[in-house]
């Protein structure tokens, strides 16, 4: 968290997750978008400098940045995820890093949002 908002990093495959970052915002987030082609593969590394909250991929498949993420730093993940429900699931259950087919709207990256603040607030 940074001045009580949750981080959260966004890598797209192709370079988009702008609309999921506006998302994250409008919930009370504040939403990391890492630019360009291949970004998925950086949402690791992009956690650990900005010591997110939560990372989230996009790519086709929705697993290689949260694997990447997970192999590389011992991030949770839970990968190939097809709705925002099942993300929400993941993170309740404890990811840290969640992969999704390609999804780029501001739904997503409000309910995730609006989930890890919740789940923030249990923890205290």
């Amino acid at each position: 968290m940074r001045d009580g908002k949750v981080v959260i990093v966004v890598g797209d495959r192709m370079g988009k997750g702008m609309k999921v970052v506006e998302g994250i915002n409008e919930a009370g987030g504040i939403g990391i978008h890492i630019p360009g082609m291949a970004a998925d593969m950086k949402v690791g590394d992009v956690m650990k400098e900005e010591d997110a909250d939560l990372g989230i991929s996009f790519c086709g498949s929705g697993g290689a940045g949260a694997l990447m993420a997970e192999n590389t730093y011992g991030y949770e993940s839970e990968h190939h995820l097809r709705t925002i429900d099942a993300g929400v699931t993941a993170l309740k259950s404890g990811a840290q890093v969640l992969g999704f087919g390609f999804i780029d709207n501001k739904e997503i990256g409000r309910k995730l949002t609006e989930a890890l603040i919740e789940l923030k607030k249990n923890e205290s």
